[in-house]
Parts: structure tokens; C-alpha cells; sequence
């Protein structure tokens, strides 16, 4: 018995009347989450980075040459509001690695592009980044991974578009 199962079985036996099958199912992808996120934040903070850190240096990695996008795709690509993303984009400023540069396409707004130090850092947190997930999925075969990412990309498809 897991720790789900513990609660699980709490519930049955104090509310047999409650379906509580999805309450199983959300609570190990929320337990998934909290350990995967750990065992992430270690390498992140290993290179000075935090997670919100990370995210916007490799979306910005990711998105290929010049390495810039604007505030509008930044924060589409990492969901989040524009005043988390002012509050990231400052930080990373602030720390040298990524800039705000003008739009030669809209001289009325800007990009923001990741610096030489910010692509030397990204890159070098990225090779740590894939060993550590590495580890943290090395408990699942290959064809398990395949499946339950699978299962996951399906369970996923009803709350998102494609």
C-alpha cells in the first residue's frame, strides 16, 4: 500500500457512500508532481536557477535562433500572467542573463532575448536537467514510460487543445 491507498481506504471506511476513484487517480499525479518537482528544483538551484528561472531561459533556448521572444509568447508558452512574467523577466535581467531589446519589427515594443551568459547557462542546466529526469523515470521500463505517457497525453487532451 502506497500512501493514496492509506487515504483511500480512510475514506471508504468513513464514507462508503463517496466515489472517491478519481480522488485516488489526482492524488498520485499530485504526489507524482511534488517529487518530480523536487528532484528538478536541486539541479535548477545547484546552478543558482529556480524553477520559474528555468523555464524562461529554456523557452527562450528552445525557440531557436535569435533566442528572443516577446513577453506576450513568453508568457504563452509558460502559462503564466504578465505580472509573473515582468517579475521573471526583471530577475533574469537583473542577473545578466537575458535582455530586452527593441522589436525591429514593432519599434513601439521589445523581445526578450537571452544573453550569451543566459544560452551558456541554459545549455549547461539543460545536459543536468535531462539526467536528472532521467533518473527520476528510471523506476518505469521503456514500454511503461511509452504507456503511461500515453495514457497521460489522452487524460491531458480534455482540458487542453492540441
Amino acid at each position: 500500500m502506497d500512501h493514496v491507498d492509506r487515504i483511500i481506504a480512510q475514506w471508504r471506511r468513513e464514507r462508503p457512500d463517496l466515489e472517491v476513484g478519481p480522488m485516488e487517480l489526482i492524488g498520485r499525479v499530485k504526489r507524482l508532481y511534488q517529487h518530480l518537482s523536487r528532484g528538478m528544483e536541486k539541479n535548477y538551484a545547484a546552478h543558482g536557477l529556480t524553477a520559474s528561472g528555468f523555464d524562461v531561459l529554456a523557452t527562450l533556448r528552445r525557440s531557436g535562433a535569435p533566442y528572443a521572444l516577446s513577453p506576450g509568447d513568453l508568457m504563452a508558452a509558460t502559462m503564466v500572467t504578465s505580472g509573473t512574467m515582468t517579475n521573471r523577466i526583471d530577475q533574469l535581467v537583473k542577473e545578466g542573463q537575458v535582455e530586452r531589446i527593441r522589436n525591429e519589427s514593432d519599434k513601439r515594443s521589445f523581445l526578450i532575448s537571452l544573453t550569451p551568459k543566459g544560452r551558456t547557462l541554459i545549455d549547461k542546466v539543460l545536459l543536468d536537467h535531462v539526467a536528472t529526469q532521467q533518473e527520476l523515470v528510471a523506476g518505469l521500463s521503456e514500454g511503461e514510460r511509452e504507456e503511461l505517457n500515453g495514457l497521460l497525453r489522452v487524460f491531458l487532451s480534455g482540458f487542453e487543445e492540441g
